[in-house]
């Protein structure tokens, strides 16, 4: 079982080392691949461990979810705008004025806002399963991994927040606290309930249209620039 674990989710951690590669640390799609790297590589660890319900429906989600960012990745790299969740990040990658964790955040909402809900869907099709509380569980499970990770990042990235002065951090600290993985997660499971009925018919392309526009408008509040130029030295992630 470890064996074919480790197989199926390798391709998605190669992907994503060969996406940071290609960027430069102070980029703000690197800062987020960098944390997704992290994402990924605790779920291979849960999975051959045992940790999750369903370890196959695991795995196929995280291709399945995984999938959708290397297309906004894709895009970008094609000279083409990425869909409407990814837009903020990839158009402020490289603005120097908002801060790494706002980068992290505005990918993490693209990705679970947006893309979670449709890969729950997708996967769930694909196996012939309802999401009902067994799925439920595992992407509990796997949201609590996506958690973890953020308060990494958010730990990293105290000390030099500090270093701000009081109206700059208490902007910073207003923007960054608007977003949360469990908020999110919780979020993203109801738009799956709504849109789980909904396949099929052409209401479900409209209620994705409307999501991802949704999602879209968040991102660029959590990108909102609130740094002052003597801040060019800020970590890389």
């Amino acid at each position: 079982m470890h064996t074919t674990v480790v197989q199926t989710v390798d391709p998605v951690l190669d992907r994503m080392r060969a996406i940071g590669r290609g960027l430069g640390p102070h980029d703000g799609v690197a800062r987020f691949n960098r944390v997704y790297l992290r994402v990924t590589e605790l779920v291979a660890a849960e999975l051959s461990a045992g940790a999750f319900h369903d370890p196959d429906f695991v795995a196929r989600l995280d291709r399945v979810f995984a999938g959708l960012y290397f297309d906004a990745v894709a895009a970008d790299e094609m000279g083409r705008a990425p869909g409407h969740a990814w837009r903020p990040l990839f158009e402020a990658r490289d603005a120097r004025a908002v801060c790494p964790l706002q980068h992290v955040l505005a990918g993490m909402n693209a990705h679970i806002g947006h893309d979670l809900p449709l890969a729950v869907i997708e996967t769930c099709a694909e196996r012939g399963l309802t999401p009902g509380p067994a799925v439920h569980a595992d992407y509990l499970r796997v949201n609590d991994l996506l958690a973890r990770a953020e308060a990494e990042v958010r730990r990293e990235v105290e000390p030099w927040l500090l270093r701000l002065a009081t109206r700059d951090l208490e902007a910073v600290k207003h923007i960054v606290g608007t977003f949360g993985v469990a908020r999110a997660r919780d979020l993203a499971w109801c738009a799956v309930e709504a849109l789980w009925p909904q396949r099929g018919t052409p209401l479900f392309d409209a209620s994705a249209d409307l999501l991802a526009r949704t999602v879209e408008t968040t991102g660029r509040l959590l990108v909102t620039p609130v740094l002052p130029p003597v801040f060019a030295d800020e970590p890389s992630r």
